[in-house]
């Protein structure tokens, strides 16, 4: 990799840093990752997405419900370290009306990373697929991977969260506690 010189062409660095995901770096603390949306529109869309199965899953399914969109790719170091945390909370919490949905943002070179990666964590959340990126698109348009966006059982967004560091499933699931108190 070249690094860079007062000669490099500014461009060319504007270029390379918009075209990466964004990424999180690992000395920013997790209260700096979370997006407050107490200012903005956070009411979520509707969306309809295949499990890795092929059957048909939306977003409204689980209206009423405290709902975790999770976006993640099986190329993400993070996120696999993040994605055991969400199903032990989604087995603890389920009960309640607690679901996570994990969102693949996989494309053609590695969705079918995807399948074996859920069996290969026994997983028992949904795993969606999203190769067209249409749902990213809305609600994760950086790309950033892990992302979480929490809806509470109104159907609002309540929180967003992007990158994962070890003690962060403790932020998620004490955000995800207070949605789900929150009758």
């Amino acid at each position: 990799m070249a690094s860079f010189s007062p000669g490099r062409p500014l461009w060319l660095l504007a270029l390379l840093y918009t075209a990466c995901p964004a990424t999180t770096p690992a000395s920013q603390s997790a209260a700096s990752l979370t997006a407050d949306t107490s200012q903005t529109n956070n009411s979520t869309t509707d969306f309809t997405l295949s499990d890795v199965d092929g059957k048909s899953v939306h977003l409204s399914d689980y209206n009423g419900q405290v709902v975790l969109l999770d976006f993640w790719a099986t190329w993400c170091i993070p996120c696999e370290a993040e994605i055991p945390h969400l199903e032990k909370m989604y087995l603890e919490h389920k009960q309640e009306g607690f679901v996570v949905l994990a969102i693949a943002m996989d494309g053609p070179e590695t969705v079918a990373n995807v399948a074996p990666f859920a069996r290969r964590y026994n997983l028992t959340i949904p795993v969606l697929l999203d190769e067209e990126t249409r749902v990213v698109a809305i609600y994760n348009p950086k790309r950033t991977a892990p992302l979480s966006v929490l809806i509470d059982r109104k159907g609002k967004i309540a929180r967003v969260r992007q990158g994962f560091n070890a003690g962060d499933e403790q932020l998620v699931e004490a955000d995800v506690k207070q949605a789900l108190a929150a009758k």
